[in-house]
């Protein structure tokens, strides 16, 4: 690892360690919640039923939609598997995480790459309902580092991740 990783690693490390001063805190269920809410089921479910409801936009909704997320999760395997950037529990001497995560590696965040890329096709088809979208993903996005499988700047790359994935589905869907 060159300097300017192990500088930007150190930096994660300390404000990861900040926010975990608070970990007395009794927020464990809401945050594991709001981190639930960001598994892909959920905005599989979202789709389908913007879908039956109008069938037309949600349509197109719904295949920009699985064309971006067939390139955010190649491109996250093919991130994570590169870099292989340890999780906090593995790198933090005696830090243990609040839930186990589903892979060994944690940038970038999935979980991240798919809220923003959620909320950037709703942005797109659906402007009124993008800061709550917005709102949402940033939500899920802070609870995986306060359940201490990410550090920041893996919430950083997934969000750049699924916003980039979510227009290129846009921009592939209408060149179709």
């Amino acid at each position: 690892m060159n300097a300017f990783f192990r500088r930007v690693h150190h930096w994660d490390t300390l404000v990861f360690l900040w926010l975990h001063v608070t970990k007395k805190i009794p927020y464990k269920k809401s945050v594991r919640l709001i981190s639930h809410t960001g598994d892909g089921y959920v905005y599989f479910t979202i789709a389908l039923a913007i879908l039956l409801l109008e069938p037309i936009a949600g349509s197109q909704f719904f295949w920009c939609g699985i064309i971006a997320y067939v390139f955010d999760v190649s491109l996250y395997l093919i991130l994570k598997n590169l870099i292989k950037r340890d999780r906090p529990a593995a790198s933090i001497q005696s830090y243990q995480a609040w839930i186990t995560p589903s892979d060994k590696f944690s940038f970038p965040s999935g979980h991240t790459a798919a809220a923003f890329l959620f909320a950037c096709l709703v942005l797109n088809f659906y402007p009124a309902f993008a800061f709550v979208c917005f709102a949402w993903a940033s939500m899920i996005a802070i609870s995986r580092v306060l359940l201490g499988v990410h550090y920041p700047t893996d919430l950083l790359a997934g969000a750049t991740l699924g916003s980039s994935c979510a227009y290129l589905g846009i921009y592939l869907y209408s060149a179709i």
